[in-house]
């Protein structure tokens, strides 16, 4: 008898699908999309179909782990929680901030909301701020609307234009496919805007490759070309919009032709795209993250929404700008127990390793659940070394990764399909169930039960309570709104609150109630004649963030880049070759594109060091001017063939480790 568990996938994704796990004999078979939801439908991602794999994969560690005298022995869960609570407790005796509990975004659930409740308790400890995700487009567009909400993206079936903008929906966005595919159908123009050649492409009707970084010049030259064609919404700019002068005197600031040659772009071919823009209304501007991946991030992702204001998206069935949603909307935020006169010390996510470098007091503990950061932050090498001078480490995952490597004591964490929760999307305004499919493989236990027994050691008695009175506690909002936890957990639920087209009423939650129009211009784009190529480190199709098995990695890195270059330097197809930044290099294997831009080098992020598949060995540590997100688009780099002396010492195999 094979039972059908319906359940949803809590990783870094904004599908957030929901799944039916196919169960025989206490095993799961097959994971696949349920067809009763009313976002993926019954779809399901290559990463997703794959992650029974993960769930069995003979070197996934099952029982806690203490380094003695530098190698791992297996110990038993009490001794292993009696050590990290005794850890804890002489740490915060003394000097809290010197215990570090790092929180990562492996798994977005709602109970792991305690996680930081627990430390809030105990007191001034140091936590996390910023983010390696989504916090500059975040802030950009809470400058412009008092609050992102974007549109239901079954709205975008309305859409007469859709605009895929710096996003790779057949990679990351699964939800959107098939509405691309049906408005090209329909002979809708479906444009994608994009750098680096991604998957997408075929998804739409065509593509503009704009210089990374100059995707701001190109909204504005896009805007002035709508201004002078007398095609803009003038209704809402000067009635439901504020500093219009400012804005409209950057649109003009500079000549079609100075923006076009910023961005490497034929002028003809932005004209191409402002005709179809004004003839093709209503059009639907959808953002990826690539776009906030800059310093100076917030620049981009305001002109944009400033195009969709000019040309009448913004409140619009079938228009607006969507980037994602408040995934912790549904949630009584208070649970977080971030009360001020608690606050320890925070540390900026993006530039951990200096962080750490600078403390004072000094680390001397941390825990570090659900994430990898000596893989997946930038300038990881410098991650690495700060963390290693931790006194001691405790990690909760799922394999020795890199950070787990380095680990005092290794906790085995479940995976989804092992445990029950609630989890909201950044997505979708979908709240989705998280039913546990089977019975947690080996000794492996989920953070709340981690947490709840750290709790009950620490003296937390009114910490400490049971999962569903937890669940309770912190979707108080929502179930005041009339959604029952039975109705989530059956099979999920929309928020109530998060309208399907948001701002139709042009009112919007800015201290005047009108759009803020952006009204200064710093250019994000980077250049550096030692170092020509833009670094874009990409989700790669087969693994998502640093999810990758030992046994599934790849040999060496692909690296993607312009054929035309490539002939230039003398590189050829297939050939090993150095990847540079001001940081170090990496070893990666060359694959020639001759559509790609020649001022672009594309590598898939999330392997590991150990392996030598860390691409943020290049990447710099930059944190954003807005929403104190990761720059990782701001490092150059160079190409260089590796030499006959080099391959004849074996250089490169294990050189960003």
């Amino acid at each position: 008898m094979i039972r059908l568990i319906k359940t949803s996938c809590v990783r870094n994704c904004p599908n957030t699908c929901s799944l039916l796990a196919q169960v025989e004999d206490g095993r799961v078979k097959a994971l696949v999309g349920d067809p009763d939801s009313p976002t993926n439908q019954g779809r399901v991602c290559v990463k997703c179909g794959r992650y029974p794999q993960r769930v069995y994969d003979p070197d996934r560690v099952l029982w806690p782990l203490v380094k003695v005298k530098g190698r791992f022995e297996r110990i038993g869960w009490d001794a292993a929680l009696d050590l990290l609570a005794d850890k804890i407790s002489s740490v915060i005796k003394t000097k809290p901030e010197a215990f570090f509990y790092y929180q990562g975004f492996g798994s977005r659930t709602a109970l792991k909301m305690v996680n930081r409740r627990l430390f809030n308790l105990l007191g001034p400890v140091t936590t996390l701020t910023g983010t390696v995700c989504g916090g500059a487009g975040q802030g950009a567009q809470d400058l412009d609307y008092g609050e992102r909400i974007s549109h239901d993206f079954r709205d975008h079936l309305n859409s007469s234009t859709l605009v895929v903008w710096g996003r790779n929906p057949a990679v990351t966005s699964l939800n959107l496919v098939p509405i691309a595919l049906s408005l090209k159908a329909q002979g809708k123009p479906v444009v994608l805007i994009d750098p680096a050649l991604t998957e997408s492409a075929s998804l739409c009707s065509w593509r503009l490759a704009p210089r990374p970084g100059t995707d701001a010049q190109l909204a504005l030259a896009l805007a002035r070309l709508i201004f002078t064609a007398g095609a803009e919404d003038r209704d809402f700019l000067e009635n439901h919009a504020q500093n219009l002068a400012a804005y409209k005197a950057l649109v003009f600031q500079e000549e079609l032709a100075k923006r076009a040659s910023d961005c490497g772009l034929d002028p003809a071919d932005i004209i191409k795209l402002s005709q179809t823009l004004m003839e093709n209304k209503p059009v639907a501007f959808v953002l990826g993250w690539g776009l906030h991946r800059w310093r100076e991030s917030q620049v981009t992702i305001r002109s944009i929404d400033a195009l969709a204001a000019t040309l009448g998206s913004i409140g619009r069935v079938g228009g607006g700008v969507s980037q994602g949603f408040e995934e912790w909307r549904p949630y009584d935020w208070s649970v977080w127990g971030d009360d001020p006169r608690n606050h320890g010390r925070r540390f900026l996510m993006p530039i951990l390793g200096e962080e750490l470098e600078k403390a004072n007091p000094q680390v001397t503990a941390t825990l570090i659940t659900a994430g990898n950061p000596a893989t997946m932050l930038p300038d990881s090498r410098r991650v690495q070394a700060a963390l290693s001078k931790i006194a001691f480490k405790a990690v909760a995952g799922h394999f020795l990764d890199d950070t787990a490597l380095m680990a005092d004591l290794f906790l085995p964490a479940t995976t989804f399909l092992e445990e029950d929760d609630v989890v909201a999307a950044y997505g979708h305004s979908y709240i989705c169930p998280v039913n546990q499919a089977i019975k947690p493989l080996g000794e492996s236990r989920s953070d709340f039960d981690l947490f709840m027994a750290l709790g009950a050691r620490l003296g937390l008695s009114s910490y400490v309570k049971p999962r569903q009175e937890w669940l309770k506690l912190i979707l108080a909002p929502t179930l005041k709104m009339g959604v029952s936890l039975e109705t989530i957990q059956a099979g999920g639920a929309y928020q109530p609150d998060v309208p399907h087209v948001p701002f139709l009423d042009r009112e919007f939650p800015t201290p005047n109630g009108r759009f803020n129009l952006i009204d200064q211009f710093v250019s994000p784009a980077v250049y550096d004649p030692e170092r020509p190529l833009a670094l874009l480190s990409v989700s790669p199709k087969q693994w998502l963030c640093s999810e990758i098995s030992p046994r599934d990695r790849l040999d060496i890195l692909p690296v993607t880049i312009n054929a035309s270059l490539a002939q230039n330097l003398g590189i050829e197809e297939g050939e090993e070759i150095w990847v540079i930044s001001e940081l170090g290099r990496i070893k990666a294997r060359a694959r020639l594109e001759p559509l790609a831009r020649p001022d672009v080098a594309v590598i898939p992020r999330g392997g590991w060091g150990r392996h030598g598949l860390n691409v943020n060995v290049l990447t710099r540590a930059i944190v954003t001017t807005v929403g104190r997100g990761t720059a990782y688009h701001q490092t150059r780099v160079s190409l260089a063939k590796i030499t006959a002396s080099e391959k004849s010492e074996g250089l490169g195999s294990g050189e960003n480790i």
